[in-house]
């Protein structure tokens, strides 16, 4: 994701997580800034960026609730937000900022049938970085194993199953 951001040539790409492990990587992968929201103030943070102005676009991508009303925050009056997540539950925000106080134009986005080419490719040239994402491998008999590295108490980014 950090890196096809990166392929849009964003004046200050800005990355935000609650894992500083995760953080770190985004740096490698082409962020600019990366902030932990547990650790700072966003709002102000990036209020202090963009002189109050705010971010252009926001992608909010973790699915947690917490992370939309944070991005409808940040993002400037006429900005974008970008909704990439799947949700384990319903999440409710103040309809008034998208239209009354910032007219926000709101995109919703997930990977399509038609993205997989395009990602597989540029991958494979080394366009869209990958290295330690996938940070543990399992044969296809651990797999119980590799559903508990998946939840993150091991320190994983991602896990995959290899095949021989």
């Amino acid at each position: 994701m950090i890196t096809y951001a990166r392929m849009k040539n964003p004046k200050l790409l800005i990355v935000l997580d609650m894992q500083d492990g995760r953080l770190e990587k985004t740096k490698e992968f082409g962020a600019d800034l990366v902030f932990n929201p547990g650790k700072c103030d966003i709002d102000k943070e990036i209020k202090a960026l963009t002189n109050d102005y705010g971010c252009d676009v926001y992608i909010e991508v973790t699915g947690h609730p917490s992370s939309v009303i944070q991005g409808l925050a940040v993002t400037r009056k006429l900005g974008r937000f970008v909704e990439f997540s799947v949700f384990g539950s319903e999440t409710s925000v103040d309809w008034s900022i998208i239209g009354d106080r910032k007219e926000l134009g709101i995109l919703g986005a997930h990977l399509s049938p038609y993205a997989y080419p395009f990602v597989i490719e540029n991958m494979m040239k080394g366009n869209l970085k990958t290295d330690g994402v996938a940070s543990s491998m399992f044969k296809i008999e651990e797999w119980e194993k590799a559903f508990d590295y998946a939840t993150g108490n091991h320190g994983d980014f991602k896990v995959a199953f290899k095949f021989d």
